[in-house]
């Protein structure tokens, strides 16, 4: 790849997707440049907040992961900051002490299964990835609170001789033995610091340099005071803890050269360059990128909306979602969820207005595009073919999943084991709909109480599909 042809490449990945990005004195765009020609030696940090509550993955976080594997590839670092700390702001169950063990094992299981999902797009090695919980420096000493009756040992050495003492758990020194040894910081690649602790008198020498009218510009808070909603002081607050993690990732990696995030994440982002800039560290570079729409193509794709297509949705299941997107979304998902360039794009996008080109025909190369991303070139053939099979010439797909069951068995209860439905509210919604019929004869079921007791395949909605067998009484 010549000069010119990198350039403009990096000038993609600064555009596309991205509603804005802030960079006022051009030195993140700077180091990006020297990075991409070999000039650049240190590590380019870029962070991203990640909820330790949601583990599951769908194309509209795939927007973001896509940008910053762009930037995995130039040479840089990505960050994942949980949120496990912030997430329990306002939490209703009213804990408000940490349990070490158990949380970090719970945060350790989400981020498995998060990373299970993201490594299909990003690089996850160290040397390009690493992440890191906020309890980490928000929670105390004091915070600690360990089963009754544990212990924890010491050693010590004196002349020579080790001694190991025993002490509670729950003593002042039992909790600082345990504090020290569930620490991420100090595991962290090259980091030799200190352990990075902030104190409510390290949050009020922060506080004394945000001003109350910086923090109400915040539109979602605008919206809440216009509107005569309450606004509570621990929302307010959010921003500028949100800010504090982007200073104590500039301690421990050396710096935090850039935050990316949805557009409704802009304003937690610029406050995060206050902090860094009154704590005399480099300021961050924010990237805002452009939020999805849902299979709706009205609002944001969204798992409560039900308007989502899992990254881990089965070839078939999202290849279909994405052929069920209305015609006007089409352009929007190339440019965010495709690989095919900005001028083809563009092309297409012309083509479509000017009706040379059928709006199904694009959307299957759209759709093929997509499942080839997460599944592989092999399975995204198969999902198209299938596609072809069931909803053009009318027929089934070829890979159908069967299963047996005995003569007599509830259908409902076969699609729920099976994971057809999620539950059973949507299997009577789904019947009350007459979206559940035998795929052979096309004929209705309608019978929420409706049992099996000869082999057929069922059809569920337009793209699922059951193959059953019966045995026995």
């Amino acid at each position: 790849m010549n000069s010119d042809q990198k350039n403009a490449e990096i000038e993609e990945i600064f555009s596309r997707g991205v509603e804005e990005f802030i960079d006022p004195e051009g030195k993140f765009k700077e180091k990006i440049l020297k990075k991409a020609k070999g000039e650049y030696e240190k590590d380019i940090i870029i962070k991203f907040g990640v909820d330790p509550t949601r583990p599951d993955i769908h194309l509209g976080h795939a927007v973001i992961f896509r940008k910053i594997r762009k930037f995995q590839d130039i040479g840089c670092k990505v960050v994942f900051l949980v949120g496990d700390y912030t997430a329990q702001i306002g939490d209703p169950t009213g804990k408000s002490r940490v349990r070490p063990e158990i949380e970090q094992k719970e945060v350790e299981s989400n981020m498995k299964t998060y990373l299970d999902q993201v490594g299909k797009i990003l690089l996850t090695d160290k040397k390009f990835f690493s992440w890191i919980r906020n309890s980490d420096w928000f929670t105390a000493i004091t915070d600690l609170e360990l089963p009754k009756g544990d212990k924890v040992k010491m050693s010590f050495e004196k002349e020579g001789k080790k001694t190991d003492m025993e002490f509670d758990a729950n003593s002042f020194v039992g909790k600082a033995v345990v504090f020290e040894k569930t620490r991420m910081q100090p595991s962290v690649d090259g980091y030799k610091g200190a352990i990075s602790i902030i104190t409510l008198k390290s949050l009020l020498w922060t506080l004394k340099h945000i001003t109350h009218s910086r923090l109400i510009e915040r539109d979602m808070f605008q919206e809440r005071i216009k509107g005569g909603k309450e606004l509570f002081m621990h929302e307010m607050l959010y921003p500028v803890l949100q800010g504090v993690d982007s200073y104590v990732i500039s301690e421990i990696y050396g710096g935090c050269d850039m935050e990316i995030g949805g557009t409704d994440q802009t304003f937690n982002m610029l406050t995060g360059r206050d902090i860094l800039k009154i704590n005399k560290k480099e300021q961050q570079a924010v990237m805002s990128l452009k939020l999805l729409e849902g299979t709706d193509g009205k609002e944001k794709m969204s798992k409560s909306l039900d308007n989502y297509i899992a990254i881990a949705d089965e070839p078939n299941d999202m290849y279909g979602k994405i052929m069920s997107l209305p015609d006007a979304s089409i352009i929007n998902y190339f440019y965010l969820c495709a690989f095919a360039p900005a001028d083809e794009i563009k092309k297409i996008e012309n083509d479509l207005k000017k009706g040379k080109k059928n709006p199904k025909d694009i959307k299957m190369r759209l759709a093929r595009e997509i499942v080839v991303i997460y599944h592989g070139e092999d399975k995204a053939e198969q999902a198209e073919k299938n596609f072809i099979e069931t909803f053009s010439k009318g027929g089934l797909p070829n890979d159908l999943e069967k299963v047996v069951v005995l003569r007599g068995t509830g259908l409902g209860k076969i699609l729920l084991d099976n994971k057809v439905v999620k539950s059973n509210t949507e299997w009577r919604k789904l019947i009350s709909e007459g979206a559940v019929s035998n795929a052979e004869t096309a004929e209705k079921i309608n019978s929420f109480d409706f049992s099996v007791d000869v082999d057929f395949t069922v059809k569920v909605g337009k793209r699922r599909f059951l193959k059953i067998a019966v045995k026995g009484e």
